[in-house]
């Protein structure tokens, strides 16, 4: 198989497009580029072009709803407590405190602005 990283792209469901890219941008420093796909409105994570990973958006249009309960997307992050700190400090709640992982490094979760449950991945 020829792609092992299978990911390409991912939209996390929003409510209030303004308050959530005023949340990502707040506790990663994220820039978003704003767009529209299919009359849904978009919010676009930074990509670098020709580097690992996969992007993605946030997502605001009748068929986004936000969840703690259907997939769960890790960020990659360098300080995992400092990602938490601006979390709460935003008012969030954090759902799985940071831990260590068998591969190495940490892993948390929390609840994002609009109520869906992301983790992060990192140190």
């Amino acid at each position: 198989m020829k792609n092992l990283n299978p990911l390409v792209y991912f939209e996390i469901p929003v409510n209030d497009l303004d308050r959530a890219v005023e949340f990502y941008s707040k506790v990663f420093g994220y820039e978003f580029e704003r767009g529209d796909i299919h009359g849904n409105e978009m919010a676009f994570f930074p990509y670098g072009d020709g580097m690992p990973g996969a992007t993605g958006a946030l997502a605001k249009g009748e068929i986004y709803k936000p969840t703690k309960d259907g997939a769960v997307l890790y960020l990659k992050c360098d300080k995992i407590y400092d990602i938490l700190k601006r979390v709460t400090e935003l008012g969030s709640e954090i759902l799985f405190p940071k831990t260590s992982v068998p591969t190495g490094g940490f892993v948390a979760e929390f609840e994002d602005s609009e109520g869906n449950r992301i983790a992060v991945l990192g140190d």
